[in-house]
C-alpha cells in the first residue's frame, strides 16, 4: 500500500433505518500510522459508522475505502488485514487467557507454529505473562481489556478498530492500555478508536466529533479548539461549586449575564463567553450576591472537554 494513501477514506457515508438517519453523509480520512479518535454521545452514530467501515453493515449510500480496497460487503480480502475490538467484551469468560488466544488465533487462520510465536509476543506486549492459565472471568477489567486487545492483533492487522475499549476501566488501567496503543502505532498499525474520555481523546493525533449522525468537527485537537470554541474560559474554584453553577445558569437564563455555558468540573466551575475578562467582575458579584465566594479565578486555555461540550450544544 502507498504510505501516502489514507488507511481509511470515508466519502458521503450514510445509513438510514426507515425515516431515521443514523449516519448522515459523513466525510473524513484516517492517515496511515495515526490514532484517530471518533467522539460523540451515545446514539450519535459511532458504532453504526464503524460497522459500515468494517463491511458488517451495508450503507444506504456513500463509500468506504480501507487500505486501498473498496468496502462493498465482500470482506474476504479486507478481514485478514483488520482487527476489531467491540464495545462489549467479546472473549470467553470460562476459558483461560491462553485458551482464548489459541481460539482467536485459530479463527484468524494462523498455523500452529506461527500461533505459538504470536501468542508469546502478545502475552509479553500486554504484560500477561504468568497469567496464561488464569480464567478470563477472574481477571480485572483492565487485564480483560488487555487480553481482548491481544486477541484482536494476533494476526498483525494493519488497521485496528476499537469501540470504546476502556469503558468502565479504572484510570491506571486506561493509561496502561493507551501505552500499548502507542506501541502498536510504533509498528505502523493505524488505530481508529471511539471513546467517551476526553483525556484519551487528547492523545489522538486527529479527531472527529459526530452528533445525530452528522460530523460537526474534524482535525487535530488544537484545530478543533480553534474552530469550535465559542468564547474564552473562566475557571473558578468557588466555595460551593454546585450552587455556583445553579446561580450562574439562572443569570444566563434571565440574561443578567451574557454567558454561553456554565459547567461543573468537580470542585471547579468553567464559564464560557466571548470576552470573558470583561464579565469577570459581574460574575464575581453575582456569586457574592448568593453568598458564594468566587475563590481562585483565572482565564485558561479551553480543554478538549470544554470544546466537546460547546460543540455538542451547538
Amino acid at each position: 500500500m502507498n504510505s501516502q494513501q489514507p488507511a481509511i477514506q470515508v466519502t458521503n457515508l450514510t445509513k438510514r433505518f426507515g425515516d431515521f438517519t443514523a449516519v448522515n453523509g459523513i466525510n473524513f480520512e484516517v492517515k496511515r500510522g495515526e490514532i484517530f479518535g471518533f467522539l460523540g454521545p451515545n446514539g450519535s452514530g459511532k458504532t453504526t459508522a464503524i460497522r459500515m467501515m468494517l463491511g458488517l453493515m451495508k450503507p444506504t449510500s456513500g463509500t468506504v475505502d480501507l487500505l486501498g480496497m473498496k468496502v462493498d460487503g465482500d470482506t474476504k480480502n479486507i478481514r485478514p488485514r483488520v482487527g476489531y475490538m467491540s464495545q462489549r467484551f467479546s472473549l470467553y469468560n470460562d476459558l483461560t487467557v491462553l485458551q482464548n488466544l489459541k481460539f482467536y488465533g485459530a479463527a484468524y487462520g494462523l498455523s500452529n507454529s506461527e500461533l505459538q510465536t504470536r501468542i508469546k509476543e502478545a502475552l509479553a506486549m500486554a504484560g500477561l505473562e504468568g497469567r496464561e492459565n488464569a480464567k478470563t472471568k477472574d481477571l480485572s477489567g483492565g487485564w480483560r481489556q488487555r487480553l481482548a486487545l491481544s486477541a484482536s492483533i494476533l494476526h498483525r492487522p494493519e488497521v485496528l478498530f476499537l469501540d470504546e475499549p476502556t469503558a468502565g476501566v479504572d484510570p491506571l488501567s486506561r493509561r496502561a492500555f493507551w501505552d500499548l496503543l502507542y506501541q502498536l502505532i510504533a509498528e505502523d498499525i493505524t488505530i481508529f478508536v471511539t471513546t467517551h474520555y476526553m483525556d484519551e481523546a487528547e492523545h489522538c493525533h486527529r479527531l472527529a466529533f459526530i452528533q445525530h449522525g452528522n460530523l460537526i468537527a474534524y482535525g487535530t485537537s488544537a484545530e478543533i479548539k480553534t474552530t469550535m470554541m465559542r468564547g474564552d474560559v473562566l475557571e473558578l474554584e468557588p466555595s460551593d461549586a454546585p450552587q455556583a453553577v445553579k446561580v450562574l445558569r439562572a443569570a444566563q437564563a434571565n440574561q443578567t449575564l451574557p454567558i454561553e455555558e456554565v459547567e461543573l468540573y468537580g470542585a471547579l466551575v468553567h464559564v464560557v463567553a466571548p470576552n470573558i475578562k470583561k464579565l469577570q467582575s459581574a460574575i464575581e458579584q453575582e456569586l457574592h450576591n448568593a453568598d458564594i465566594r468566587a475563590g481562585h479565578i483565572s482565564i485558561i486555555e479551553p480543554s478538549l472537554e470544554d470544546v466537546f461540550i460547546s460543540a455538542m450544544k451547538k
